[in-house]
């Protein structure tokens, strides 16, 4: 990996692309630090060491870089675009328009990114404006009810000011979108990868030192470093691990020319799914705590707040658990489909070696698919979990290295390198004519 990103800077169009993408992200990051005019700047600060004990304003927090306690232009940071994305990428299973759109190709593709552009931009007004209000009432349930005073950080507080504070956000949003799919386009990498990715490394620093000077010393900051070290390892090996399905084309004549007959491979990750399921089940249970701003039961309320907003309940655990396990199963089906990758291959003159076409390869993929998407499933919760277990027996309430962040970590990382390794390749043989 080091003598690629040495040979990067010897290579002209990939040093500039790669100082683009850390321009844009740097400026990412300077926005990321902008609050939104009206906000109190005193109780931003309180906002940011109460969110660090709250399970899902926690979890918000880190896919923003913590722009979002900040209240900052970027706060919603690129999560509305990934969030429509997924939902675009799911509808595209039951609206046949979107399906027709997925097999049209580019056309089609540039049809259902500008629908994603769009989803984008209601999504952001909906969640900045939820967010004023949520944040102008005392937090609306995100942060820890043991707080006694009711943080506003939106001081005269009326419709003008909201409708600013909804249309900076908005707007910084759909900036945030436009950079991300700048650095697709022009730099190294997948953007929204990349920014969450920035702003996930850039919380770790910070988040040792509030761990060395809240939580008890170096020995507990040392042991959370070799858990975090032997996740790693973990993760470096479960996102590298894939399954090979063999798959053999048949030979065939146009006109003086024999084409196929070459045998390839479909490359089933163990970790088909990535972060996604994570990022599902944190919004599955985010639900009931928007239930309970609005249902008058105290019980209810009691009971979210004691269980769904701490990362240290068993309660918050066991549901986590189950609900990234079923999202693993549920994601992997929509975007891996084995009748259609069966018919891809009959129509390509193609099969896999013992398995005849048709409905028995679709059968074989199907079996495979569900074979290893089970130890991936178990692989994500164990990540998410295991942070949480030691979380819940110091009492620790901030834990920069997280199951989370060092998969996001890994695999933009991962993912990041393999793109510059192609351009590598594409650009110099030499070294493998030797």
């Amino acid at each position: 990996m080091l003598s690629s990103l040495k040979n990067v800077f010897k290579i002209a169009d990939l040093r500039n692309k790669v100082l683009f993408t850390l321009l844009i992200v740097g400026l990412y990051q300077i926005g990321a630090n902008i609050p939104t005019p009206f906000i109190d700047f005193q109780t931003v600060r309180s906002l940011e060491s109460q969110a660090s004990s709250s399970g899902i304003l926690g979890f918000l927090n880190l896919f923003s870089g913590g722009a979002l306690t900040r209240m900052a232009i970027f706060g919603l940071g690129i999560m509305p675009y990934i969030t429509s994305s997924i939902i675009v990428q799911l509808l595209g299973v039951v609206i046949p328009k979107f399906e027709e759109w997925r097999d049209q190709g580019a056309v089609g593709q540039k049809k259902l990114t500008q629908t994603s552009r769009y989803l984008t931009v209601v999504l952001a007004i909906m969640q900045s404006t939820g967010l004023a209000f949520l944040f102008h009432g005392g937090g609306g349930g995100l942060l820890n009810s043991s707080s006694n005073k009711p943080l506003d950080l939106i001081p005269g507080f009326d419709a003008p000011r909201v409708i600013f504070i909804v249309m900076c956000m908005t707007a910084g949003t759909a900036f945030v979108m436009w950079l991300a799919e700048l650095i697709t386009q022009r730099g190294v990498g997948q953007g929204m990868s990349i920014l969450i990715f920035s702003n996930v490394v850039a919380g770790m620093p910070a988040g040792g030192a509030a761990v060395l000077a809240t939580s008890g010393g170096h020995v507990k900051l040392g042991v959370m470093i070799v858990v975090a070290m032997l996740l790693l390892i973990a993760i470096v090996t479960m996102e590298q691990g894939q399954r090979r399905i063999p798959v053999t084309f048949a030979k065939r004549v146009q006109g003086r020319r024999m084409y196929g007959g070459q045998s390839t491979y479909i490359p089933l990750k163990v970790n088909q799914a990535g972060v996604i399921p994570i990022i599902f089940a944190s919004s599955i249970l985010y639900f009931p705590v928007l239930i309970s701003n609005l249902v008058p039961w105290n019980g209810f309320r009691t009971w979210v707040s004691n269980n769904l907003l701490h990362p240290t309940s068993i309660i918050y655990m066991v549901f986590y658990g189950v609900f990234i396990i079923l999202f693993t199963f549920f994601y992997v089906t929509i975007t891996f489909d084995p009748h259609q990758q069966a018919d891809i291959i009959r129509k390509q003159g193609g099969y896999i070696p013992g398995i005849r076409p048709g409905p028995p390869t679709e059968k074989h993929l199907a079996g495979i698919l569900n074979r290893i998407t089970l130890p991936g499933s178990l692989f994500l919760a164990f990540v998410a979990l295991v942070p949480s277990v030691l979380l819940s027996i110091w009492h620790v309430t901030q834990y920069p290295f997280a199951g989370t962040t060092l998969l996001i970590a890994v695999g933009v990382t991962l993912e990041t390198m393999r793109q510059i390794d192609s351009q590598l390749m594409m650009r110099n043989y030499e070294g493998f004519l030797k």
